[in-house]
């Protein structure tokens, strides 16, 4: 199967200030990037589209719109890098169709298995009942 290829006019990438330990240089410098990707109006086809807004995925919200952070790197085009690799392995993993699930019948040792276990229960209950109210 090909690769589908986002088109770059339909992202939209700001750059923030990264979270964690970094000394000064955290407050003064916009390393972090967030990508927005509106799936409903993006030019994906169809069913990947379904498939994307069918995740449940926190990184998308209500509107349909998917929202990437990356931080991990000390530079800005890194993880802007970053950023767009995890979106096209999103995109990938809804372009592949999920495998239909087949119908499979327990074997006839488990079903052995499960009743013999159901039948020493059902022996040991019967067992605490006893006769002594007879």
């Amino acid at each position: 199967m090909s690769r589908i290829l986002i088109d770059p006019a339909e992202l939209e990438w700001t750059a923030i200030r990264a979270q964690g330990p970094g000394g000064q240089n955290v407050n003064k410098v916009s390393n972090a990037v967030q990508l927005r990707f509106d799936v409903a109006a993006s030019s994906l086809p169809e069913p990947v589209k379904a498939r994307l807004l069918a995740r449940a995925d926190q990184r998308l919200s209500r509107d349909g719109v998917l929202v990437i952070k990356a931080q991990t790197e000390r530079s800005l085009l890194r993880n802007q890098a970053e950023a767009l690799a995890r979106l096209q392995a999103l995109v990938d993993a809804a372009a592949r169709p999920p495998q239909p699930r087949l119908a499979t019948r327990p074997t006839r040792a488990s079903v052995r298995r499960r009743l013999d276990g159901k039948r020493l229960l059902g022996e040991r209950k019967a067992a605490r009942r006893g006769g002594a109210g007879d």
